[in-house]
């Protein structure tokens, strides 16, 4: 008999209340865009600060997006920074979105804070750069939602660049043995993203930047061969 695959997705944050009803939560976000793994999905309220009690109830970790800044001192931060480390030296996989991307940086050695290139919104195209041989045959291109303005200034030790573009240096972090993160939002679908950001113009986001990123919406995005990628070639899946 074979065993489904154990996801666990660790919320470290939440969509607007607004949005939520018609577009769930950023957990059950990840849970859709992972379906090809066809795997068991237990989600972890970590921002309130749920935690599983080990890194192996889990083969594989998804670390969500969050409004928050990893350089923040909110309670859940430390506890998840050293539930990334737990992971890694239990073996187990972990895979960072955005918030998660630097959370794992941050919490491995690295540096993040806000961008001086402001605010990066609606689809970036990221190009692949020494892809490892780990993940197969390296794609033409990365393409995925944007929404943040922080980004890992400083890589951690042992950690490869392995996706960048000239507004994001470090869009995609592999970890050997270990983990992936991408800045992007792979769990991200065009029509929650576009919405999102009609929800922040003239508050959070000037109305130039949204319309800038909305012009962006019909671009194709490559969340779906990324899914396949992990399913495919991630180590031990």
């Amino acid at each position: 008999m074979t065993t489904s695959l154990r996801i666990g997705v660790l919320e470290t944050g939440r969509p607007p209340e607004e949005l939520a009803a018609d577009h769930g939560d950023y957990p059950s976000m990840v849970a859709d865009w992972l379906a090809p793994l066809e795997g068991e999905v237990t989600q972890y309220a970590v921002l309130d600060g749920k935690f599983p009690e080990s890194p192996d109830d889990a083969d594989l970790w998804i670390i969500t997006g969050s409004k928050f800044g990893v350089y923040e001192n909110h309670p859940f931060i430390a506890p998840l920074e050293d539930f990334i480390r737990r992971a890694r030296d239990a073996g187990r996989k972990m895979v960072g979105i955005c918030f998660g991307h630097q959370v794992m940086a941050q919490a491995l050695g690295g540096a993040v804070g806000k961008s001086d290139k402001g605010w990066g919104l609606g689809v970036h195209e990221y190009t692949p750069v020494n892809w490892p041989d780990e993940l197969g045959t390296a794609p033409e291109k990365l393409s995925l939602q944007a929404y943040h303005q922080d980004q890992v200034k400083t890589l951690p030790e042992g950690a490869r660049v392995i996706a960048s573009s000239e507004f994001c240096d470090y869009a995609a972090l592999w970890y050997p043995g270990f983990g992936l993160s991408v800045q992007g939002h792979p769990e991200f679908r065009s029509e929650y993203a576009s919405q999102l950001l009609n929800s922040r113009k003239g508050t959070l986001l000037a109305p130039d930047e949204v319309d800038d990123a909305q012009s962006t919406m019909a671009k194709p995005t490559t969340q779906h061969q990324l899914a396949e990628l992990i399913r495919i070639h991630f180590p031990d899946l």
